[in-house]
């Protein structure tokens, strides 16, 4: 859960007992969306980013579907892809 801004300052492990992960498996998830500009994070805050394509992005464009994921799908699903 996130507030109107996406910020959300849920502790590790009510996050990784919300997403079912180890403390292992939620560090690395996070690093990977922080890596990937999907969100910030300043402990325990988490926020997540805009969509919107920047020139500072060094992978191929996805088509974006116009979907909401919460951050724990988003998770989920990049800890299934390894």
């Amino acid at each position: 859960m996130a507030d109107a801004q996406g910020t959300s300052y849920y502790s590790d492990s009510t996050a990784a007992g919300m997403l079912g992960f180890c403390s292992t498996e939620l560090r690395a998830a996070r690093s990977e969306l922080v890596a990937a500009r999907l969100i910030a994070y300043s402990a325990p805050f988490y926020q997540v980013l805009s969509l919107e394509p920047t020139a500072a992005v060094s992978r191929e464009p996805q088509e974006r579907l116009g979907e909401e994921l919460s951050v724990g799908e988003i998770l989920r699903s990049m800890m299934e892809a390894k």
